[in-house]
């Protein structure tokens, strides 16, 4: 009983002391680099599906919103990354299957990014033009009201050079048309996976994946040179660029496309297109396909190409 009895009493003073040192660093304040603070450590924020009632396409519209760490609790204004979602993908794509937020986390503390504020709008289908029938205005939408919206609602840099917009596939194509478009609007632009082709597979494009695919912005039922005509010439590659070479204003363009990609071939013919029209690129082929791993790795990349325009 009495050795017993030694042991309890030698159990109750070693969880006393635990007990003591655990208090103590639950307690202890946390040390921030110049002096001692309880306040957490910061993180970013994202904010999912959030809602705007656009008077343009006569309806709300859905956009997930990035905010850097050091937005929250400050009064700094950040510049602005518009990042485009694929073809039947919607505005938690970056999230969900990109890790945006991780990424651009970790870029920008290992100081290869700026803080920005990363927005990611819903649009459908829409491939981010105005469609043929004119029932979906979604570049005048973006261009007359979201990005008044976002500059108007956060704390933007709401100079050109400090907005940026990207996208993958058919996001890719509405990175290039609104940096082409609308250089007094956009800095910067990353173009991934570019849904671009060239003239000879649009025409031999099969029926029905042209109604599904492209349809709804350029106009279903089209085959043969018709697709060539309307609504799909106004917002050709060629069209564009010709158009873009009268701006007094130029777009920081990055471009990359897998080697694998079903769109390379798109890809290539740009490239060529934009080097003959000595429009300032950068263009990169790596080894992959069309899939979200791809992205993942692309995504530093652009951050850090955009960063750099921000820094100008």
């Amino acid at each position: 009983m009495k050795r017993r009895t030694i042991w309890n009493q030698e159990l109750i003073a070693v969880l006393l002391i635990s007990l003591f040192i655990s208090y103590g660093y639950a307690s202890a304040p946390r040390y921030s680099g110049h002096e001692y603070s309880d306040e957490p450590p910061k993180s970013s924020t994202v904010y999912e599906s959030l809602k705007y009632y656009s008077e343009i396409l006569g309806r709300d519209v859905s956009y997930s919103v990035y905010l850097p760490k050091d937005y929250d609790g400050g009064t700094m204004n950040f510049p602005v990354l518009y990042l485009l979602h694929g073809y039947s993908d919607d505005e938690t794509g970056w999230i969900q299957y990109g890790q945006v937020q991780r990424i651009a986390d970790r870029e920008i503390d290992k100081e290869r990014a700026a803080q920005m504020i990363i927005v990611m709008p819903d649009a459908g289908v829409t491939w981010y033009v105005n469609s043929a029938d004119g029932k979906a205005a979604y570049e005048d939408f973006v261009i007359q009201e979201l990005i008044p919206h976002i500059d108007a609602d956060f704390r933007t840099r709401k100079d050109r050079q400090f907005r940026a917009v990207a996208g993958l596939s058919m996001g890719g194509y509405g990175a290039l048309m609104f940096g082409l478009r609308h250089p007094d609007v956009f800095g910067s632009s990353g173009v991934l996976s570019a849904g671009v082709f060239t003239d000879e597979e649009v025409l031999e494009m099969e029926q029905n994946r042209w109604n599904n695919l492209m349809g709804q912005p350029f106009g279903k039922d089209l085959s043969g040179a018709s697709r060539l005509q309307g609504n799909y010439a106004r917002y050709a590659p060629q069209k564009m660029i010709d158009s873009y070479q009268e701006q007094d204003q130029s777009t920081k363009f990055y471009i990359d496309c897998g080697d694998d990609d079903f769109l390379i071939l798109g890809n290539l013919a740009l490239h060529a297109q934009m080097i003959k029209a000595n429009i300032e690129h950068e263009f990169r082929v790596r080894d992959g396909s069309h899939s979200w791993s791809y992205w993942r790795s692309a995504l530093p990349e652009v951050l850090s190409f955009i960063s750099d325009v921000f820094h100008r």
